[in-house]
């Protein structure tokens, strides 16, 4: 099936802060504008909204994210543009754009959760209407509210969405979009201190690492599926001691097939893996269960632990292989509550 691509928040602000730059410099409300992308390729928007200001004008794009289950979809990217002194263009935050809290992100803490290149993409656009110097203001009504369903909070972004992208096009369910706000969780991390990081899933596999280990905020990151690229980028981080993989057996025992992305579309369930191993530790079948928890629950607490042992051994082998081992590298098991199933590799950097 052919997927509808879409525009990036940064596309559509700057087509927003030409919109309002046009109506404030020429008088004319625009019905649409075109901007440049960065890869030089021209686009049109349409303006739904706009007004004069006291202080300038107004103007807003809907965002359109093509196919993509983008959060901002369909949201309005409002500019409001206001001349200033000097002759520079500069940003600021409204109404559900954020503002950066923490270091490592590509803008500095203090400033509008604006990345580089939209700002390039918005300073092109008004400088295509004027050259004086103006203030940039964008907003995002709901945006707040819509920050909650990101890794925003999580990276130190305060107040609402940010505004990124960096080729003005959104490529439907992009996995690099995703990579990227990985790497950036590894990056405010390791720019906040962090040198001995704790790998886990999400949620649940946050909280049971800080219930059963003394972790600093920010010293657990979310990885989601993507343990293959999480741990290479770790591995490759030099700021980083050591690294501690903790997560449920029903994710992480599909490493040991070399299942690098462990999301249910692109892996084999682990209930095969967990059982053969079973099998193999203990002399005969463990007991038939659909999941990997179920599996452990049937083996009582005596022999669970032997098996979450064992195949923690095996996760850490198969990490240790595919990212050498210059750094050490540890592997916890829990289950749904956050017990502790079973671990591989010396903790007590963590306790």
């Amino acid at each position: 099936m052919n997927l509808r691509a879409g525009f990036t928040t940064g596309a559509c602000a700057a087509a927003a802060a030409k919109a309002a730059a046009t109506w404030l410099c020429e008088g004319v409300a625009p019905e649409s504008v075109e901007i440049g992308l960065p890869e030089g390729r021209r686009v049109r928007f349409c303006v739904v909204s706009g007004s004069l200001t006291p202080g300038g004008a107004q103007a807003a794009v809907c965002k359109d994210a093509g196919d993509d289950p983008d959060v901002t979809h369909q949201a309005l990217i409002v500019a409001d543009v206001e001349f200033s002194d000097g002759d520079e263009v500069g940003f600021a935050a409204g109404e559900g754009v954020g503002t950066v809290t923490k270091p490592g992100l590509s803008v500095a803490p203090g400033e509008p959760a604006i990345n580089p290149v939209p700002r390039r993409m918005i300073r092109q656009g008004v400088r295509e209407v004027t050259q004086r110097g103006v203030r940039v203001t964008v907003s995002i009504p709901g945006g707040r509210e819509l920050a909650a369903r990101t890794f925003n909070p999580r990276l130190g972004i305060e107040g609402g969405l940010s505004i990124i992208g960096t080729t003005g096009i959104v490529k439907p369910f992009s996995a690099p979009a995703l990579k990227a706000s990985l790497q950036c969780a590894l990056d405010v991390a390791a720019a906040c201190g962090v040198r001995n990081p704790v790998l886990v899933p999400g949620n649940i596999g946050e909280r049971a690492a800080n219930r059963n280990f003394r972790l600093n905020p920010g010293q657990a990151v979310q990885v989601s599926n993507h343990w293959g690229f999480m741990l290479d980028q770790a591995a490759a981080e030099s700021r980083f001691d050591a690294l501690l993989v903790l997560g449920h057996p029903g994710k992480l025992a599909k490493l040991i097939a070399g299942e690098w992305d462990t999301h249910s579309s692109n892996s084999a369930s682990a209930t095969g893996i967990v059982a053969r191993l079973g099998e193999e530790v203990f002399g005969g079948p463990l007991p038939e269960s659909a999941t990997v928890e179920g599996i452990f629950a049937a083996c009582g607490s005596a022999r669970s632990g032997r098996l979450g042992n064992v195949l923690a051994a095996g996760i850490r082998n198969a990490a240790v292989a595919r990212i050498g081992g210059e750094k050490p590298l540890s592997v916890v098991l829990i289950n749904m509550p956050g017990d502790i199933l079973g671990f591989d590799g010396d903790l007590t950097i963590w306790k």
